[in-house]
């Protein structure tokens, strides 16, 4: 009969070892799905360099609300914080990630998306999305926005809208449009100055250089230009007229949005 061999049991520093990688590889999971909404907030002002922050957090990363707030930076006098709040939901989607977003004051419903991460890229898809915003909100950025000090509605909405980074440079599909409603500013007193559009519109394909274009809808004060989003950079020129009769009120603004030449501002960006 052949003799078993006896299974070598566990030393205690063997265990002990076991034991505390179990303890570890527990505490970081825990961590990881209780991880709290201020690391979120931590993740998005770094990001911006302090330009959005996410104020009196709540909940978790996964699922939480806070206050969102636009800032020029450290230092900066200007915030201007969002009425209400702002609440969020991450959940995975088998290798991707889904996104909800909904604030108290500016969306009738959710905005959804998905996220997909690869090695040095990431892709967002949007759902079709419509929302409106206080234009009084973008002061908080610093100048130009808080010498303008912008009133108004703005009204966001996108179609069929996918962005891509890949190495650092974007690639776009589908349409971006913000319209400014009933916009007026400090700088005038003519209130208000016009309601105004600005696109911008990818390829089927994703664009490297999506196109941006401005419009006027309405208004004394003439905004037109284009211009293209290249790498990391928007690079813009247009220019802003009064209309006949109302130059005296608009000089002022005129003066400060752009260069002035004749009875025209040039607007350049990039």
């Amino acid at each position: 009969m052949t003799p078993r061999l006896a299974r070598p049991h566990p030393t205690p520093s063997n265990a002990w070892r076991w034991a505390v990688g179990g303890a570890w590889l527990g505490c970081m999971l825990a961590s990881l799905i209780w991880a709290p909404a201020r690391w979120l907030g931590w993740a998005i002002e770094r990001s911006t360099q302090g330009q959005v922050q996410l104020n009196q957090p709540r909940g978790t990363v996964w699922q939480g609300s806070g206050q969102i707030t636009l800032s020029g930076g450290a230092g900066s006098r200007d915030a201007q914080t969002l009425p209400g709040r702002l609440h969020w939901r991450i959940l995975p989607m088998g290798l991707n990630w889904g996104l909800q977003v909904q604030t108290d004051c500016c969306m009738d419903k959710p905005a959804q998306a998905t996220l997909q991460a690869g090695w040095s890229r990431l892709r967002v898809q949007l759902d079709d999305h419509q929302s409106r915003w206080p234009a009084a909100w973008l002061s908080g950025l610093g100048a130009p926005w808080n010498t303008l000090q912008a009133e108004g509605l703005l009204q966001l909405r996108t179609e069929s809208l996918q962005l891509q980074w890949t190495a650092g440079r974007l690639h776009m599909q589908g349409l971006a449009e913000l319209q400014a409603q009933g916009l007026s500013s400090r700088l005038s007193t003519l209130k208000p100055m016009g309601s105004y559009r600005v696109q911008m519109r990818g390829t089927p394909e994703g664009t490297a250089t999506p196109e941006l274009q401005l419009s006027t809808l309405q208004g004394p004060l003439q905004l037109q230009g284009q211009g293209q989003w290249v790498g990391s950079r928007l690079r813009f020129s247009g220019e802003a007229r009064a209309d006949e009769g109302t130059e005296a009120a608009l000089s002022n603004l005129l003066n400060i949005i752009g260069r002035r030449q004749g009875a025209r501002s040039l607007l350049s960006l990039g």
